[in-house]
């Protein structure tokens, strides 16, 4: 059984998605939520599918106390889903090419440090955008540069807003992500 990690920010509301699609997988299963923030809502959906939390702060990643967990954890790959902060090298080192990442934006277009959350799409309505989406890619040491490895668009109008923006990209991302992560496993044990 593949065991997964998620790393998570924030609410979690992909995390959720992706706990829920594997929950009756006989081919992975999420092993661990792992959060920056001991006040994330994503520690409480993990309540829910009893998968078992760690929390961390910035400096404890950056001494390699997460990629002790992770290893400790048997971990095979990890999921970033609303992950804030810049993933250290040696971790990228450690799972090479079973990292991966969901950017609502298409890349290359609006990725980089501080581009995340409404940053994203605040600036895809300033520059009256026709479509936007989402950007599923492999982590290497730069913000959103690592291999694409899907993309999905969503049309937009003049009469989009931020929020409205936000709304339909994450459709999108709930819809696809434990999709293209489920292929991405197949993949790889091939």
């Amino acid at each position: 059984m593949i065991r997964l990690a998620i790393l998570a920010s924030g609410s979690g509301s992909n995390a959720e998605k992706i706990m829920e699609h594997f929950q009756t997988s006989s081919k992975a299963e999420v092993a661990l939520v792992a959060s920056n923030k001991a006040e994330a809502f994503v520690l409480e959906r993990a309540k829910k599918f009893n998968v078992p939390t760690f929390t961390f702060s910035r400096k404890e990643m950056d001494a390699g106390i997460l990629l002790e967990k992770l290893k400790e954890e048997k971990i095979d790959w990890v999921i970033l889903a609303g992950f804030l902060l810049k993933i250290p090298v040696e971790l990228t080192r450690a799972f090479p090419d079973r990292m991966v990442n969901i950017h609502p934006a298409l890349l290359p277009k609006y990725g980089g440090k501080g581009m995340y959350g409404s940053h994203v799409h605040e600036a895809v309505k300033a520059a009256g955008e026709k479509e936007t989406g989402i950007t599923i890619h492999l982590v290497n040491e730069n913000y959103d540069e690592g291999r694409i490895v899907f993309q999905a668009s969503v049309a937009l109008d003049d009469l989009d807003t931020p929020e409205s923006i936000a709304a339909k990209v994450h459709m999108l991302e709930h819809r696809h992500f434990p999709l293209v992560i489920e292929e991405l496993l197949t993949q790889s044990s091939t």
